[in-house]
């Protein structure tokens, strides 16, 4: 269901809501309401706190089902459900450099990296806290340590800090773009040029809010170079990727929007055949940093894995 637009007042910060139904959105459902107005909020999430009455109609509990009318306020706090606790598992990943103040790593193919929504444990962080449980004060709660992610199925190099000053000045090098980033990606067909930059700004998918798009109005600013570095008879390319700024899903959505989506790519392939591929073939080949406490230049690199080097033998042969 498309609710009409209307000016309405949305406050969400700390979970705050405070909003007002428009002439437009009267007779909506409760629940639908709050979907369309809160976009970034699971309706499962703003179901659970109509029902616990967090969210109240001019301060009174109404069913989900309520047909709200002109004028009434919705006011309250979303749900918060307690945080699940990080335990420490032996999670398998290869550590390429590590100091008292930082490690680099290969996340492998299949891992989250941290928990959340249906991952609870199993993550890359509870093998972070295995490997040294000190890291576990550092940043986040629920994402100690963790400056960037990578997508669950793309693999490759990540940076993490073990200490809270070196994870502040890690997160302002990345927000500054001082962090130098590639990728290897395997992409669908032959590309025309070989060599490219793409200008696109990316945000929320406005239907499927899984998923992202390039949004000319409301996206961020994104910005993709790629090369071509072989092509195979079978009508695939493999490309070498540096991106200069880190928006989700920043590549596969770049990459599609060419007509020449990442390979196995199941969100943005557009129907191409996954079968053919064990996971997105994309790869966090390199990252280049100043060490934020010593000042060191260091660069670093992530070999592919294998199942990603057993396509490309494939193609090769």
């Amino acid at each position: 269901m498309t609710l009409p637009s209307a000016s309405i007042s949305v406050s969400t910060s700390h979970g705050v809501i405070d909003l007002q139904v428009s002439p437009q959105q009267a007779g909506s459902r409760f629940d639908h309401f709050l979907a369309f107005s809160v976009p970034e909020t699971s309706r499962a999430l703003l179901i659970q706190s109509i029902r616990k009455g967090l969210l109240l109609v001019d301060g009174e509990k109404k069913k989900s089902s309520y047909r709200l009318k002109q004028g009434e306020k919705i006011n309250g706090t979303l749900f918060q459900p307690s945080p699940p606790a990080l335990i420490p598992q032996e999670i398998p990943f290869k550590i390429l450099f590590e100091d008292e103040f930082l490690l680099f790593l290969s996340k492998p193919p299949g891992l989250v990296v941290h928990p959340g929504s249906g991952n609870p444990s199993g993550t890359l962080v509870n093998g972070l806290l295995h490997h040294c449980l000190e890291i576990s004060d550092v940043g986040d709660e629920m994402r100690p340590g963790i400056v960037h992610r990578l997508d669950k199925d793309t693999s490759g190099i990540m940076v993490v800090a073990k200490t809270d000053p070196c994870h502040r000045l890690l997160v302002q090098a990345f927000k500054a773009r001082n962090v130098e980033k590639e990728y290897l990606a395997l992409l669908s067909g032959i590309l025309d040029r070989k060599k490219g930059r793409i200008v696109a700004p990316i945000g929320r998918h406005p239907v499927n809010r899984q998923k992202m798009a390039i949004c000319e109005r409301k996206g961020r600013h994104a910005a993709t170079n790629w090369q071509v570095l072989e092509e195979y008879d079978a009508g695939y390319s493999l490309v070498q990727v540096r991106i200069e700024t880190g928006r989700t899903h920043q590549i596969r959505v770049h990459m599609a929007s060419l007509d020449h989506p990442v390979a196995g790519d199941t969100v943005y392939g557009r129907g191409r055949r996954k079968q053919d591929f064990p996971r997105q073939m994309l790869h966090a080949h390199t990252l280049s940093l100043l060490h934020p406490i010593t000042g060191e230049k260091l660069t670093f690199s992530a070999p592919l894995w294998q199942d990603f080097m057993d396509v490309v033998e494939m193609f090769r042969r």
